[in-house]
């Protein structure tokens, strides 16, 4: 599916990265997890086909992305930013219809297949009552399903998620993250990029860990995501405990415990 060898990134005289290597299998959701600054962003860019490696090579079915043209880059990665707001007040329907621009020719109008697909990939997140809304009037959870949605209208190989939270309250957050956990059990290839641990606790495969641009670990999220690991990750400590769900799924969760010295009292 999609396969990340030996990826190595310099800007200037700067290597941002340094040969970082792993899999995203056909139904898998993997979480590429670490702290601002570690090269999450950077390390999208490289296989979004943004940046070009400086060493290393990224490849969808053993193609690579830099020898793809943009069209076909399009039919095979769908891409969900952190947050959209387009400048003009599309209907929901018309943001997701977009999606299927990689299909189309030049020129060319989508068709009733189209329109069809497009439908369906609302159906397939439990929006389509929001349809005929006006796509800047939702909520900044809304939102984020919508582009969900229209990347799926896309029909890629693999979703690419750049921490598709970031910007949403917590209950927000979890509604996303619930329908992310779900379209990979349908089959769907995710990769997500966060910085929150219980994120990738809740909804990963498998996590990929970075820390100043060079790979730590890959693993089941329980093995990856411990109590030592977190505290070298983020400087900080951390206590994880598991909770089960009413869907009788049982998650860990991941808190930060604030040293004694680095909370400020105050009369």
């Amino acid at each position: 599916m999609l396969e990340v060898e030996s990826v190595s990134y310099c800007y200037d005289q700067s290597r941002i990265l340094h040969e970082i290597s792993f899999m995203v299998e056909a139904g898998e959701l993997v979480c590429v997890l670490g702290p601002n600054g570690c090269g999450k962003t950077t390390l999208l860019k490289n296989i979004l086909g943004l940046l070009t490696p400086s060493a290393g090579s990224v490849r969808i079915d053993g193609e690579d992305v830099q020898k793809l043209s943009p069209k076909k880059l399009a039919q095979v990665m769908g891409y969900i930013p952190q947050a959209h707001t387009p400048p003009f007040p599309y209907k929901v329907f018309d943001v997701v219809l977009m999606g299927r621009t990689a299909h189309l020719s030049s020129l060319a109008l989508p068709n009733k297949k189209d329109e069809e697909i497009a439908y369906e990939s609302l159906a397939k997140l439990n929006i389509t009552h929001l349809k005929d809304k006006i796509y800047t009037k939702l909520s900044g959870g809304e939102r984020q399903l919508v582009l969900i949605a229209r990347a799926l209208a896309q029909q890629p190989k693999i979703l690419i998620m750049d921490e598709p939270t970031i910007s949403l309250d917590f209950g927000k957050q979890n509604v996303v993250l619930e329908h992310v956990r779900l379209l990979s059990r349908k089959g769907i290839s995710i990769l997500m990029v966060t910085h929150d641990p219980g994120h990738a606790l809740f909804c990963a495969d498998k996590v990929v860990t970075l820390k100043k641009g060079r790979l730590l670990k890959i693993g089941l999220p329980q093995d990856v995501i411990s109590e030592d690991s977190m505290r070298d990750m983020y400087d900080t400590e951390v206590r994880i405990g598991k909770f089960k769900l009413p869907d009788e799924r049982t998650i860990c969760v991941c808190v930060p415990v604030p040293k004694p010295s680095e909370i400020c009292m105050s009369a």
